[in-house]
This record gives structure tokens, C-alpha cells and sequence, in this order.
């Protein structure tokens, strides 16, 4: 099988350790990832701001990008919940409507794609941190990912899990609306960073960048020490340390 990586803007420009993890603990069982040059941004600012015109040129490079994949994996549950949109986007084009729903069947945020097609949850990794976890919205309402992080996570040896208050709320990123609404989105991530700190956790994981960086940004501000990782991250270390 073909199995592609959909590598998105922030990984790719800031956090590209997240995409070699993903592409390391794939290697450990057997996948091999393939990784098309020619992607870009999934179009997700653009359909959020209604300038659906730009986001369908987005969309079609990335249509074209995995035209040939059998999966296409991400390390974001916000851009592969974009995927999920692109029907919407050429519903009066019937061609370009077929291949989004192609697209959109074979994609799958990391997570889910090692846990409902490998059938993994113990990749054998031990991690003797505190932890706790931040579902983001799009990746826990949009595509349903909500068991898998944590199967994925009570398999780790020495992982002790603590919930994190008020779990579901938003961080407040948000994407442009953490710009067009500054405010409302600082007092939004702090109060998150307030129950992440109430947990007393050494690491908070998640499943997408852009929540993890608002978060961490927020944190780092306050001068608070809590590590925050991507998933694939904290699985790759505990697989390198274990």
C-alpha cells in the first residue's frame, strides 16, 4: 500500500520533528511513507475567512498531491478535518466533487490511522512522566478522535495520566480567530494553561500543532516548566528510550 504523509504548514515550517516521528514509528511496522513534494497548505485560512475561490486552488493541489495514495496521513486533526470540507467545495463541479471524496475517504489523522488500520495501540514505548492531554476541537468533534490518543497512551510503561479540567474547551487559537479576535483568544488560552497547571503534569500532549503552540506559548510566557508534544513525539521517545 501506498501510505503518503500530509505533512501541513506548521509541521513542516516549525515542528518537522513531529512528521519524522510520525514517518519512524510507521517504519517500525513495516509502512513505508511516501511524501509528495508538490503539497501545500490544505486551504483551511482561506475557507474560514469565506474566500472559498483561494481555498479551492489549495485544495486542488492537494486533490492532485495524493491523486495516487491509498492513505494519507497527518499530524493534524484541524488540516485532515479540512480534507473533510473539500466535497463542500466543488459540489458543482462533479469531477473535482468525486476526487474530493476519494481524498477525503483515505485520509486520516496519525492516530487513527495506527490504531482502526494497523490495529496498534502498544508500540512498545515507555515514558515515566506525569501526563496529561488537550483534545483539540476539530480532531475530537470533526473526526471523532477520541479514543485512540488514549489507547495509544495507556499502553506506554510508566505513563501516569492525569485528566485535564474542562478538556474539551477550545485553546482559543482557533486559526484567523486568534487574530480577529486577540483578546477573546488570550483569556481563552490562559484560562486553558491555568487547568493544565492544575493537573501538575510534567508534559501535556495533543494531536495538533497549532492548539500545542498556543498553548505552549502561553505557558513558556508565565515561565511555567511543562513540556509540550505532539503524540508522535512522546511515542518516538519512549520507542528510542525504552
Amino acid at each position: 500500500m501506498k501510505v503518503s504523509l500530509f505533512i501541513t504548514c506548521l509541521s513542516d515550517a516549525l515542528y518537522p520533528r513531529v512528521g519524522e516521528a510520525i514517518v519512524r514509528l510507521l517504519a517500525k511496522h513495516g509502512v513505508k511513507v511516501d511524501f509528495p513534494p508538490v503539497q501545500t497548505c490544505c486551504g483551511q485560512p482561506a475557507f474560514n475567512s469565506g474566500y472559498w475561490n483561494e481555498a479551492r486552488k489549495a485544495a486542488k493541489t492537494i486533490i492532485e498531491a495524493f491523486e495516487d495514495s491509498d492513505f494519507v496521513i497527518s499530524p493534524s486533526g484541524s488540516c485532515t478535518g479540512m480534507i473533510h470540507h473539500y466535497p463542500k467545495l466543488f459540489e458543482n463541479d462533479p469531477l473535482m466533487h468525486s476526487r474530493a471524496l476519494d481524498l477525503q475517504r483515505k485520509s486520516y489523522e496519525f492516530t487513527q490511522f495506527l490504531v482502526n488500520v494497523l490495529g496498534v495501540t502498544d508500540i512498545g514505548a515507555t515514558f515515566p512522566y506525569k501526563v496529561t492531554y488537550h483534545p483539540s476541537c476539530h480532531g475530537s468533534r470533526l473526526l471523532g478522535v477520541k479514543d485512540e490518543p488514549m489507547a495509544l497512551m495507556s499502553a506506554v510503561k510508566g505513563l501516569e495520566f492525569v485528566p485535564l479540567p474542562f478538556a474539551e474547551d477550545c485553546c482559543g487559537f482557533g486559526g484567523t480567530f486568534a487574530v480577529k479576535m486577540a483578546d477573546i483568544s488570550g483569556a481563552m488560552v490562559t484560562e486553558k494553561a491555568d487547568h493544565v497547571k492544575e493537573t501538575e503534569a510534567q508534559v501535556l500532549v495533543g494531536l495538533d500543532l497549532a492548539c500545542l503552540m498556543n498553548i505552549a506559548g502561553n505557558l513558556r510566557y508565565r515561565g511555567e516548566p511543562v513540556r509540550v508534544m505532539h503524540l508522535a513525539e512522546l511515542l518516538y521517545e519512549g520507542v528510542t528510550s525504552a
